[in-house]
């Protein structure tokens, strides 16, 4: 049985898209599955996970919906600013940052706000969740670099980088990280918190992507994709991937397939097969779709298999982020902001409706409440 893909794109149009893919041995088709006038400002971030998919916005909320069930799940309207990242941590948890300097983790179950961690003095402007689910990375217009102890919400590290970074990002091991000041990327040993080389790109980087421990894969402000060894700092490939910038990439494992997934502000939605054996050559392109939007984020949901007991158990220790009541009492000044307690403003379900959803009403309802929260 083939596994369900569904690329999934955001726009400065408010919209967001679905489209399904059908895969083939040689060609990958893609039908547009829904599209969704989500917010009312452009797309900023998008985050998936089997699920669920999260948007984030320049109208400051983030809203949810339920893949599976293929409804709308409801909106979190905790920041108070442009969402500038979302990342879910397998199933059980969501991580949002945003321009107010806040990181929020929300549990993926009752959509609790389980900590509300003042992270940064200026914007939050990129964050990535260890493998381990223990530790997260965050950087920000403070021109600093912050290690966060997920367990307690407390800040572990602060590392002062000089520039405002962009990217920060774990290897999918967990024994590096990259962080991005605009075409140039640090690559950061684990164990020894050091700048082990620096990679530099010919644009200003606009995402990255680990496709294997070593080699990541750079987008920027070009038509060109380049994939590096973060060992030798050497450029692997090449290749025009689009006519016009590079947004945002995405990679996934279908099978044996390694696909890496582009979208650029030309509108178009490529994926392209990689073949590690041959690194150096040009990837295949296995299909294209034209959205005819100007592209700002990307994800693709992937039903996935079931889980590996090391998966189930690297989440649990990640549950432990709720905090006690006493504990929340006694850090809540320090840490956490006085809204820490915030739940999800659920809108009204929606089936789709003619490959749309339909939400009539749903914008005006979704202020009234936002008002409402506030006032209380």
């Amino acid at each position: 049985m083939a596994q369900q893909l569904e690329l999934i794109a955001g726009c400065y149009e408010q919209i967001v898209f679905g489209y399904r893919v059908q895969t083939g041995e040689k060609k990958w088709t893609s039908d547009a599955d829904f599209s969704h006038h989500a917010h009312t400002a452009s797309l900023s971030a998008v985050a998936v996970n089997d699920r669920y998919i999260a948007t984030g916005s320049k109208d400051e909320t983030i809203q949810l919906y339920d893949i599976k069930k293929r409804v709308e799940h409801g909106s979190l309207l905790h920041h108070d600013g442009t969402i500038s990242c979302l990342e879910f941590y397998g199933r059980t948890h969501l991580l949002s940052g945003g321009e107010d300097g806040l990181i929020c983790v929300w549990n993926t179950k009752k959509w609790e706000c389980l900590k509300s961690i003042r992270a940064h003095k200026g914007h939050v402007t990129s964050l990535s969740v260890h493998p381990s689910g223990k530790i997260a990375l965050s950087v920000g217009t403070d021109k600093t670099l912050r290690t966060w102890n997920l367990i307690d919400g407390r800040s572990a590290f602060i590392k002062n980088i000089k520039q405002n970074a962009h990217i920060v990002m774990w290897s999918p091991a967990g024994e590096r990280y990259v962080v991005v000041v605009n075409e140039k990327m640090d690559i950061y040993n684990l164990e020894t918190a050091t700048v082990t080389g620096t990679i530099s790109n010919k644009k200003r980087i606009s995402s990255i992507r680990f496709i294997t421990n070593t080699i990541v894969v750079v987008a920027g402000d070009e038509e060109t994709v380049r994939l590096y060894d973060t060992d030798s700092l050497k450029c692997l490939c090449e290749f025009k991937a689009h006519e016009n910038r590079v947004k945002a990439i995405y990679s996934i494992t279908v099978g044996e397939t390694l696909v890496l997934v582009t979208a650029s502000s030309d509108g178009y939605i490529k994926m392209w097969k990689l073949d590690l054996e041959k690194i150096q050559d040009t990837p295949a392109l296995l299909g294209e779709v034209n959205t005819s939007a100007r592209l700002t984020c990307l994800g693709v949901w992937q039903a996935s298999p079931v889980e590996s007991s090391q998966q189930v158990e690297a989440e649990a220790a990640c549950s432990q982020a709720q905090p006690s009541r006493e504990e929340t009492q006694q850090e809540r000044k320090d840490h956490t902001t006085e809204e820490d307690s915030i739940k999800l403003v659920r809108t009204k379900k929606v089936e789709f409706a003619e490959g749309k959803f339909a939400t009539k009403k749903r914008k005006a309802e979704e202020t009234k409440k936002k008002k409402k929260l506030k006032s209380e």
